[in-house]
């Protein structure tokens, strides 16, 4: 697990921002296909299978996984694909905590938690 300071997390936060709204788009995309998918899984079990528009799913399906990879390469945890919500492993006071960020909030980290709290436990840095 990558841990970071707030200063090496702040930096990141362009980057991150552009990604997340990748995940979002591609994670909307993905769900247009979710009836047609649920039916061809249901048609694969019988020894039938295939959908139409297959073809642009797993092309959606591609992209999401290479974006959720760009961001898990960076060592930052999605937590919640609407939100936009990621927290950044961090030190402080000798412990591994979460520095918390979401979508819509600045363009540095206002907040962090315990890792057993989640987001409800939020407290301003």
């Amino acid at each position: 697990m990558k841990l970071f300071t707030i200063e090496e997390a702040n930096a990141l936060l362009p980057s991150v921002r552009e990604i997340l709204q990748k995940i979002q788009f591609s994670h909307r995309r993905m769900a247009t296909f979710r009836r047609s998918a649920k039916l061809a899984a249901a048609g694969a079990e019988q020894g039938g299978g295939g959908m139409e528009g297959g073809g642009r799913y797993a092309i959606v399906l591609t992209t999401f996984t290479s974006q959720m990879s760009e961001l898990e390469a960076l060592g930052v945890q999605l937590k919640d694909f609407d939100r936009g919500l990621v927290d950044f492993p961090s030190l402080r006071d000798g412990r591994v905590v979460l520095l918390c960020w979401q979508l819509g909030e600045g363009d540095e980290l206002e907040w962090w938690h315990d890792m057993e709290a989640g987001f409800g436990g939020r407290t301003p840095l």
